[in-house]
């Protein structure tokens, strides 16, 4: 993880269960005579989760709908932490495309960074379940939520003619469909030699999973788009899960003419992952 990361180290499990007592029926020692729990179950990821935004950050409500993704606080803090590197700056101002119902990367902007933060959401239900996290949270009530209403599109019709950011974060649909979701659930359960696991139990709707032509059509669009709003933008970041998505993702960046490209690197125990960055100014 990033040096600057709070949770590289190993959770303190008696900790969090003072702030969020349901967590505890999910911890149990492991064969390392650790406190762990069980990462194939959703709820104990969930109030995992849950947990660490309470013990860290004060968030004493945040709660998602069982078929949305519950993101690991960790490492999207990492993805963060790479950003403020990235920009070396203070006062930043972000823009998060397609938050979720989750709403996770505005929460540790604000509460880790205190960036002032806009986010993004074409699904309505995700949007309404965003609102009343950053309603029942004080904490958060500088948070915009705005409305993609068209469903083609990824910066245009959210960014305006008046906005100013330092930068936008996404993190976009990996898969093609559902059957190609359900494929690599089914390694990651294989991987990770899981019993009794349900097709979808890592959580997530169709909209946070899949995108016809998968991460790499999505992100070539969002490039696309990019190119509108070059001097309202700073740094255009993704995160790309597939390493082999790489090379035609850069060329098509690169077609947009910017004046810098770079592939951050990331590594979370033993997950690579990265995002690309591009800038016109």
């Amino acid at each position: 993880m990033h040096q600057k990361n709070p949770f590289s180290k190993d959770y303190n499990f008696e900790n969090l269960i003072t702030h969020h007592p349901s967590l505890k029926e999910y911890v149990f020692v492991n064969e390392h005579g650790n406190n762990s729990i069980k990462f194939s179950n959703n709820q104990a990821v969930i109030a995992l989760n849950t947990a660490l935004l309470k013990a860290h950050y004060g968030i004493n409500y945040w709660k998602i709908p069982d078929n949305n993704l519950c993101p690991p606080v960790p490492g999207r803090l990492d993805y963060l932490l790479h950003v403020a590197e990235l920009l070396q700056k203070e006062d930043i101002k972000m823009l998060d495309i397609g938050t979720g119902a989750n709403l996770i990367y505005p929460i540790l902007a604000c509460s880790h960074f205190n960036w002032q933060c806009t986010a993004s959401e074409v699904d309505l239900d995700s949007l309404k379940n965003a609102q009343e996290i950053i309603a029942k949270n004080e904490s958060l009530k500088d948070i915009e939520l705005r409305h993609q209403k068209f469903k083609n599109s990824i910066l245009e019709h959210i960014i305006q003619p008046d906005d100013v950011f330092d930068v936008v974060v996404c993190n976009p649909p990996f898969y093609k469909n559902r059957t190609d979701a359900e494929r690599s659930n089914q390694r990651k359960v294989t991987n990770l030699q899981l019993e009794e696991v349900a097709p979808q139990n890592f959580g997530g709707s169709s909209n946070e999973l899949w995108y016809k032509g998968g991460e790499e059509a999505f992100i070539k669009k969002m490039a696309a788009e990019s190119v509108a709003f070059k001097k309202q933008v700073h740094w255009f970041t993704v995160l790309v899960s597939q390493k082999e998505h790489l090379k035609n993702i850069k060329r098509a960046i690169n077609k947009t003419l910017p004046t810098e490209v770079r592939i951050i690197e990331m590594e979370q125990g033993n997950k690579q992952s990265r995002f690309i960055a591009w800038t016109f100014q």
